[in-house]
Order: structure tokens, then sequence, then C-alpha cells
């Protein structure tokens, strides 16, 4: 079983925590933002790898901010691993 890389979203903004996420899967074609406003539909993309959808991870839709929702993500990645 993949388990998933989710970088901790601290001390980064929206488009440096982004290209971490796209660096570490580039071999799923994730896309890279073009900005800060398309947070919600870049993170849609990133739940369609299926290591993410896979482990119910939470909808970007769901939260105002992107941070929210990656600290979340995060926290629903490593509830698998523990």
């Amino acid at each position: 079983m993949a388990l998933a890389l989710v970088y901790d979203p601290r001390y980064h903004d929206f488009m440096s925590w982004a290209s971490l996420m796209v660096e570490g899967y580039a071999g799923q074609q994730l896309a890279i933002p073009s900005s800060n406003d398309e947070w919600q539909e870049w993170g849609a993309g990133l739940l369609a790898i299926d290591v993410f959808a896979n482990e119910g991870a939470p909808n970007p839709y769901l939260y105002k901010n992107w941070d929210d929702w990656a600290s979340e993500l995060v926290n629903s990645v490593n509830q698998k691993v523990n």
C-alpha cells in the first residue's frame, strides 16, 4: 500500500507548497497552479491521484482557506500512518 506524501504547509504560501507537491507527484502529472486563486481547483486535481482518493482526503471546496485545507490533508494522511 502506497502512503501519501504531503508536505507541511506551515511557513509556505500556496504557490511554494503546491510546487513541492507538484514535484513530489511529478509522475502523476499534477498540474502547476497558475495563481493563488486556483487552490480549490488545484486541490481537486490532487485528490484525483489514487493515493489521496483511496484515503478519503478532505474536499478542498469545503474550506475557505488553502492552508486550513492543506493542514487537514496532512492530518488525514498522518492518521493513516499511526
